[in-house]
C-alpha cells in the first residue's frame, strides 16, 4: 500500500473489482497538443493535453475532476520509447583530411536525417499505458479555458507532441479544487496516481491487449486502444 499523505481519508481502490460501472467507460482520441506548461516546469508531473470539444456529448455533460483509465499512444520508430525504435550505432572517428571530411560528414548527416524520416513515416505501433487525468478548468490556475489533461504512468524519454493519442477513461477520482499552495496541488495528484495505478491493477479494469500480467490477463477489453 501507498506511504504517501493521505489527510482527507482518500480511497486507494475506485470501482468494484469487477470494473468499470456504467456509464464508464468513456472514449477520446486525438494528437497530443501543447499545453499551458506547467506540468514539467512547475509540478513535476508532465502532462499532454487533447483538444476538447464541447460539442461531444459526454464531455459537455461530464463533470470537471481527475479521471483514470488507459492510454495508447503510435509512437513513431524513432521515439526512443517505442518497441520498433533501434539505437543509432556509435562507431570510433575516423581521422581524415577537412576538405575530404566536411563533405563526408554533411552526406553522413543528410542520410541520417533522410533514415531517421522514413522511419517516423512507417505505421508505428500502439502502445498502451495506465493513465490519470484531469477534465476542466484546473482551479488553483484559475484557467479559463476547459482542458482535457493527461498524465501517462511512465518515464518518457523524449516528448510526444503531434502524436495520435486514445484513451479508454475508466472511472473518476475526485472533483478538481482550488489550494492555498502548490505542494498541497503536488501531493493531490501524486495520490491520483496511486489512487489510477492500485485500481487499474485489479483484473478487472486491467485491459486484455496487455497480455497476461503477473500470471493473469486482463477482463477488460481495451481493442479500441490498439486497432
Amino acid at each position: 500500500m501507498t506511504s504517501l499523505p493521505n489527510p482527507d481519508n482518500r480511497p486507494l481502490l475506485i470501482g468494484p473489482p469487477t470494473g468499470p460501472e456504467t456509464p464508464f467507460p468513456f472514449r477520446m482520441e486525438g494528437k497530443v497538443i501543447s499545453g499551458f506548461g506547467r506540468g514539467s516546469k512547475e509540478l513535476g508531473i508532465p502532462t499532454a493535453n487533447l483538444p476538447v470539444d464541447d460539442e461531444t456529448t459526454w464531455i459537455k455533460n461530464i463533470d470537471s475532476g481527475i479521471y483514470f483509465g488507459w492510454a495508447s499512444l503510435k509512437l513513431p520508430a524513432s521515439h526512443p520509447n517505442s518497441v520498433l525504435y533501434q539505437k543509432p550505432p556509435t562507431s570510433e572517428p575516423v581521422m581524415e583530411p577537412v576538405s575530404a571530411a566536411v563533405p563526408q560528414q554533411r552526406q553522413q548527416s543528410e542520410l541520417s536525417a533522410k533514415e531517421e524520416k522514413e522511419r517516423d513515416q512507417q505505421t508505428g505501433q500502439w502502445q498502451i499505458y495506465p493513465m490519470v487525468m484531469s477534465i476542466g478548468y484546473n482551479p488553483f490556475y484559475k484557467n479559463t479555458v476547459r482542458s482535457a489533461e493527461v498524465h501517462v504512468l511512465e518515464k518518457f524519454g523524449a516528448d510526444f507532441y503531434g502524436v495520435e493519442m486514445r484513451l479508454l477513461i475508466t472511472g473518476f477520482i475526485r472533483n478538481e479544487k482550488d489550494y492555498s499552495g502548490l505542494e498541497a496541488l503536488i501531493a493531490d495528484i501524486e495520490f491520483d496516481c496511486e489512487v489510477a495505478r492500485h485500481s487499474l491493477a485489479r483484473k478487472g479494469w486491467r485491459v486484455r491487449e496487455l497480455g497476461v500480467v503477473q500470471g493473469e490477463e486482463g477482463g477488460l477489453d481495451g481493442g479500441w486502444l490498439v486497432r
